[in-house]
């Protein structure tokens, strides 16, 4: 189940100082970051094993999380809000504003294999229309 977390911010008068640290299970594997997105849609899968924290730096953008049970949106607008993602979350990242960097943490390298891109809306989809055709087969 996706969960949000405000960071840690210390300021002072030489800046401000975020902090992430004990958010993801294990340790922390992989780091990239996103830019130039304005207009796109980034991500449309979910995870075998993967966690992942997601946080927009700069700008803003919106998170669509899908689980079994339910559909979400998270807006990411300030650099001290995280998305953490468990494996089972399928999302995209959207509405990207013109200066988003998003920066996302993995507790797992990459791994294609690790990659299931289907949403839980799309399966269920299919499996609706095979007993649909199961059905009419039986009727006939």
């Amino acid at each position: 189940m996706p969960k949000i977390f405000t960071l840690p911010v210390h300021s002072s008068n030489r800046g401000d100082l975020t902090v992430f640290e004990n958010i993801l299970p294990g340790s922390l594997k992989r780091i990239f970051y996103i830019t130039n997105a304005d207009g796109e849609t980034r991500g449309g899968h979910r995870h075998i094993k993967a966690w992942q924290a997601l946080m927009c730096l700069q700008g803003s953008c919106d998170i669509y999380v899908e689980t079994p049970d339910k559909k979400m949106v998270f807006g990411l607008d300030e650099p001290n809000k995280v998305l953490i993602l468990e494996p089972q979350d399928w999302h995209t990242l959207e509405n990207f504003s013109d200066n988003a960097i998003v920066l996302v943490v993995s507790n797992e390298n990459y791994d294609p294999e690790d990659y299931i891109y289907p949403s839980y809306s799309d399966t269920q989809n299919e499996l609706n229309a095979l007993q649909a055709i199961e059905n009419k087969q039986k009727k006939d």
